[in-house]
């Protein structure tokens, strides 16, 4: 006669009293929670060690632009006339100064808070209007379809550059006009591309169900085909950052982005260039600044692409 044993037999599963057991939701005694999709992809990005880094360079910069202003008794638009390029370190500079006498620190504070804000405002804006607008094509298709997209081919082939250069310039580099115009021209390739995820989409049987509920169009957007890929969007927005800060340097590097009094980073570069022989800290302290913050953006952005990712494998097993 057979004798059945708990935890005895072929049928038996081999027990490690070292191993912690998986519960099985729905079963009496299961004491496991279910993760949200938030913690997940937070533990994803966190295990990812060049996202971490990025996240860490940012958030000090970020600190630096608001709170590096009180480490420094001088203004960025106040002048030393008795310390007209000195070296840092020198009279109560702490990277020196430039031909006019302003502290090279205050300034370097002041011109990273003003790139900062230019680059997330119009990376901010640039999504959500690229998201809006590809989505809301994606979901009506047809006449309204090759419209919209017939506007974003004609505003594809206008020389961008040249329109901010111009605009720039005749408002005297004014930051939020900066912003505008780098909107304006910022958007298109990724309406584009959030177009072509979207209209894969608009076939889904929920899109479909709303329709047939009588949803409105702007909510069933809203609602159900922009969340669809906000993954999308999130590692847009982080990317667009760095590329914004790369564009407003260049601009103000040739003298259409900020100007005086305003100081922004490409802002610095141009007026450092000038001088880089006989004063380099002047154009290699805005310069760190610059691929400090670009950088960290691109680790950012890689670190959430792969968090979001499920096939993806760089962040480890949550």
């Amino acid at each position: 006669m057979a004798i059945n044993m708990p935890g005895v037999g072929p049928d038996a599963e081999a027990a490690d009293p070292g191993e912690a057991r998986t519960p099985v939701p729905g079963k009496a005694g299961a004491t496991g929670k279910r993760i949200s999709p938030f913690r997940l992809y937070a533990r994803r990005f966190l295990r990812n060690k060049g996202a971490l880094l990025g996240l860490v360079i940012f958030v000090l910069l970020a600190l630096l632009a608001v709170f590096g202003r009180f480490l420094s008794d001088w203004n960025y638009t106040e002048a030393d006339f008795t310390a007209l390029t000195v070296s840092p370190g020198t009279q109560g500079h702490l990277f020196g100064t430039n031909p006019a006498g302003n502290d090279t620190y205050s300034q370097a504070v002041h011109g990273l808070g003003r790139s900062m804000i230019i680059a997330v405002s119009v990376s901010l804006l640039t999504t959500v209007i690229a998201g809006l607008f590809g989505t809301t094509a994606a979901y009506f298709g047809g006449k309204v379809e090759r419209v919209m997209l017939a506007v974003v081919h004609f505003l594809l082939v206008l020389p961008s550059f040249l329109i901010i250069a111009l605009v720039g310039t005749h408002y005297r580099g004014d930051w939020k006009i900066l912003v505008i115009v780098l909107t304006i021209f910022g958007w298109m390739l990724t309406a584009r591309v959030i177009w072509s995820l979207a209209t894969s989409l608009r076939e889904r049987e929920y899109v479909m169900a709303a329709r047939f509920m009588g949803v409105s169009p702007a909510r069933t957007i809203v609602r159900h085909l922009v969340p669809n890929i906000g993954s999308l969007l999130i590692v847009t927005f982080t990317l667009g950052v760095a590329s914004t800060v790369q564009s407003e340097t260049a601009l103000s590097f040739i003298g259409f982005g900020v100007k005086q009094p305003d100081v922004s980073l490409g802002s610095m570069l141009a007026d450092g260039q000038n001088t880089l022989s006989t004063a380099p800290w002047l154009f290699y302290l805005p310069a760190v600044l610059v691929v400090l913050l670009t950088v960290a953006m691109a680790l950012i952005g890689d670190g959430l692409r792969d968090a979001l990712d499920p096939t993806s494998k760089s962040g480890g097993r949550a």
